[in-house]
This record gives structure tokens, C-alpha cells and sequence, in this order.
């Protein structure tokens, strides 16, 4: 039996259609019509669309761990596969999607031209969450990553590398962007492994 709440019900299909079609795209009767639920339901719980956007935002942010990194790690230990463990996720919903996916919480970032101060901030959360999930792993490696490499910047580039290469892999409908963007991050951490077992 579904007892979820109407905020739970309003978060879960705007998560949905803000994927599916964007957030400006995304009306009000959109809404409604995927939750079942009347205008007064929701406008109880969320005043205005934005408060909608600003609920989505942070039920990502809270739920990094369980909607995405639990999903991708799973069994793996290695804190350098860990990574790329997570980019395979990513390969695997552009290849589900006919590469149509496209990063949610990146995608809603080149949507929203100029975001409301605290739109932006969690868009801003949410990358630095992400990142951070990164910087952890690249700590778990410890002397397999050189001491005088910024792992917070290497996180970034992670980051940087993943959304350019789900934006190129969506515009040219080819997982092969994808890809050639992974190997070379890829062949990037070989070089510091080799570079780390050098001065060790």
C-alpha cells in the first residue's frame, strides 16, 4: 500500500517530469495530473512552482547516497574503481535512454539561466556534494595519488569530465563521447598512479 505523503508524491514526479521535459516546460497541471492530487494539495505544501524546484533540489542533496553512490557502488571496494564505478552508472542511463539522459541536477543548471539566490545555492550544493563523494575516495587512495595533487580539483575534473561527457554524448545521440571523455580520465589516474609509485 502507498502511504506516501503529498510533498513525497510532488517531489517524486516533479524529480520525474523536470527530467522528462525541464522545469520550465513542467506546469502546475502537469503536476497534478501525475500525482492525482487537486490544486489545493499542493499548493498547501508548496506555495509556488519555485518551492517545488527548491523541494526537488534538496531531496537530491539529501539523498546522494541512497539514490545514486549506494546504486553504483554496491560490491565495489577499490577506491579509485569506485570513481569510474560511478561513471558507469551514468554510461548505463545514457544507453537505457537511447542517449536521451542527461544529468538532472546539470541539466536544470544550463536550464536556469539566472537561478533565484537559493536555487542556485543548492544547485551549488549539490555539485559540492558530489564532488566531495569524489574527494573521499581520492582520500581512501591515499599513496596511490601523489601528496601534492589538489584532490578537491581532481574532483571537480571528475565532475567536469562526467557532465561534458553525458551534455556532447546526449547532443551528438552517441555513448562514444561518453566513453572517449572516461578513458581519458582513465588514462589521467593511470598517469598519477605511475607518478605516485615514483616518488614512493
Amino acid at each position: 500500500m502507498n502511504m506516501a505523503s503529498p510533498r513525497d508524491k510532488i517531489i517524486q514526479a516533479a524529480m520525474e517530469l523536470f527530467w522528462l521535459k525541464g522545469y520550465n516546460s513542467t506546469s502546475v497541471a502537469d503536476l497534478l495530473s501525475r500525482t492525482q492530487l487537486n490544486s489545493g494539495s499542493l499548493y498547501h505544501v508548496f506555495p509556488s512552482k519555485q518551492d517545488v524546484l527548491i523541494g526537488v533540489l534538496e531531496a537530491y542533496r539529501e539523498g546522494i547516497e541512497q539514490m545514486l553512490l549506494e546504486p553504483a557502488w554496491g560490491q565495489v571496494a577499490d577506491p579509485i574503481e569506485k570513481i569510474f564505478a560511478l561513471l558507469n552508472g551514468y554510461r548505463t542511463m545514457i544507453v537505457e535512454s537511447d542517449c536521451t539522459y542527461g544529468c538532472p541536477i546539470g541539466s536544470l543548471a544550463l536550464e536556469l539561466h539566472e537561478p533565484d539566490p537559493r536555487v542556485r545555492e543548492l544547485l551549488a550544493a549539490n555539485f559540492a556534494n558530489w564532488t566531495a563523494a569524489i574527494e573521499r575516495c581520492l582520500d581512501a587512495a591515499g599513496k596511490r595519488i601523489p601528496p601534492d595533487v589538489d584532490k578537491g580539483a581532481l574532483a571537480q575534473f571528475v565532475l567536469t569530465a562526467m557532465e561534458g561527457g553525458v551534455m556532447q554524448a546526449r547532443t551528438h545521440r552517441d555513448v562514444a563521447y561518453f566513453d572517449r571523455a572516461v578513458t581519458q580520465l582513465r588514462a589521467h589516474f593511470e598517469l598519477l598512479e605511475q607518478a605516485a609509485k615514483a616518488t614512493a
